[in-house]
């Protein structure tokens, strides 16, 4: 195949649209959300919220300096330019490992559905083609991913606006045919009050729904191969609000107006197929497995997607073996994509071999890279608005809200959760775990990045080359 100049902007508005749409709707929003409820009562409402906040502030971040210079490694790349090298190759790395990680834990999900409806094919089998169709399908262009992700991401848009929607006239008693006699917003507060277990609930809620929320990003990541990369930057960004108060509050209120939030429906069946089957819905847990099979699907699509470009923006950096920064014709980085799916497969293997000894590890070790994420686009945003201001004022075209000031207060909150989570010691995949675990394997990559980059610092740079910690804002 013909070597290509590097990746084409064959992403059209309407898939940047339903990529960013769809990026906030994860499957954990699906399946995750009855623990949540079961631990915090109404009240995950307000999890909700702080989590979806704390999102909207970050993405808000992100947007700024992506709008300025949108780049297919998005935040790393930035964390490159305004921390240094061994930042950019430190939380590069660990976001590929995160989705590389994500690949097994969603393959494995839509392969249970799919052996449930056709028995006949072992769970690993389904596992293995739907990695295979999807690796297929991200191999051909980013047209094909874009395309693909457009029709997931609107299945998924459609399914929660017609469940808001269903949800909200049962609520007002004027579904017809509808069994609406459990269906009040009184279920708010009077199964215990709206803070059933107190208001230290909120915050254990808040560690349990902030997984479901990554993926936000990866509008900025796609942007870079959109025809123009700063208006789909801006207009995610500033989108961003009511996507997550309609998808995430909205339907989380209506899942506990529908029903008492200790009704044990909601733990056995999760929360949406429980609110369905309380309206007597006929075929509401098979409707909601199409669904979850969606945004799995879905999830893995865009996982591939973005461990791969990960992986280019690394090769291109020198951060990782320079295969990766080769492009097809059509501007795919196979090798990327295929040293990702690799990965994955190994991780699926894993899940199915030994599931509570080495895929354990993984998980726990990849738990909380979406809080260090966070955190390096934080101390990022404060050092590249100075230097955006500096060199290229006009490029601010979406601007953080009351920096620095907002910028700080949220990565102590980020901080907050990281301390907070370490007092959670139950399980195998307790909070403590996954925290000591994410921040021993984030220790051992950012020690690779900094013994790399003084190596690197000791050779002599060739003559025609840049200035390696020149800063550049596009």
């Amino acid at each position: 195949m013909t070597p290509g100049s590097g990746l084409q902007a064959g992403l059209k508005n309407r898939h940047l649209t339903m990529i960013a749409i769809g990026g906030v709707i994860g499957a954990g929003l699906f399946v995750g959300s009855s623990s949540g409820i079961a631990t915090a009562g109404p009240a995950i409402l307000l999890s909700y919220a702080l989590v979806g906040t704390l999102v909207v502030l970050v993405m808000r971040m992100l947007g700024e300096m992506s709008a300025a210079n949108p780049t297919s490694g998005s935040f790393s790349e930035h964390a490159d330019r305004a921390l240094g090298r061994w930042a950019g190759f430190s939380i590069g790395w660990l976001y590929w490992f995160f989705w590389v990680v994500v690949l097994a834990v969603e393959a494995t999900a839509g392969a249970k559905i799919l052996s449930g409806w056709m028995p006949g094919v072992p769970q690993w089998g389904w596992a293995l083609i739907v990695m295979t169709v999807l690796t297929a399908t991200n191999l051909v262009s980013v047209g094909s991913y874009g395309e693909f992700e457009f029709w997931f991401a609107g299945i998924k848009v459609v399914a929660i606006g017609a469940f808001i929607v269903v949800g909200a006239l049962a609520v007002f008693g004027v579904l017809p045919g509808a069994h609406t006699d459990k269906a009040s917003f009184g279920n708010l507060t009077s199964h215990g009050g709206f803070l059933p277990h107190g208001p230290g609930s909120i915050l254990t809620g808040v560690l349990l729904v902030v997984f479901s929320f990554m993926g936000s990003e990866i509008a900025t990541l796609a942007a870079g191969e959109s025809e123009d990369p700063q208006r789909a930057v801006t207009k995610s960004t500033n989108s961003i609000i009511w996507r997550i108060g309609v998808f995430y509050l909205g339907s989380i209120l209506i899942v506990v107006s529908l029903l008492p939030w200790n009704d044990p429906s909601i733990q056995k069946n999760g929360s949406y197929v429980a609110a369905l089957d309380s309206l007597g819905i006929p075929n509401a847990g098979q409707i909601m497995n199409v669904i979850i099979l969606t945004s799995v699907l879905s999830c893995l699509n865009s996982g591939l997607y973005t461990a791969s470009r990960m992986a280019f923006s690394l090769g291109q950096r020198g951060d990782a073996p320079k295969a990766f920064a080769r492009t097809t014709s059509r501007g795919v980085p196979m090798t990327a994509i295929l040293s990702s799916v690799v990965f994955g497969f190994l991780a699926v293997f894993f899940n199915y071999e030994y599931p509570n000894t080495v895929f354990l590890f993984l998980l726990n070790s990849s738990g909380a890279v979406a809080l260090f994420v966070w955190l390096a686009i934080c101390f990022s945003q404060l050092r590249m608005r100075r230097i955006i201001q500096r060199e290229a004022p006009e490029k601010l075209v979406v601007k953080m809200w009351l920096y620095p000031y907002l910028t700080w207060a949220t990565a102590a909150f980020i901080v907050f959760v990281l301390g907070y989570m370490l007092t959670d010691t139950k399980g195998a995949s307790s909070g403590r775990t996954t925290v000591l675990l994410s921040v021993a394997v984030a220790a051992v990559v950012v020690l690779i990045a900094v013994i790399k980059q003084k190596v690197t610092a000791n050779r002599p740079a060739p003559v025609a080359e840049a200035p390696a910690d020149k800063v550049s804002v596009g």
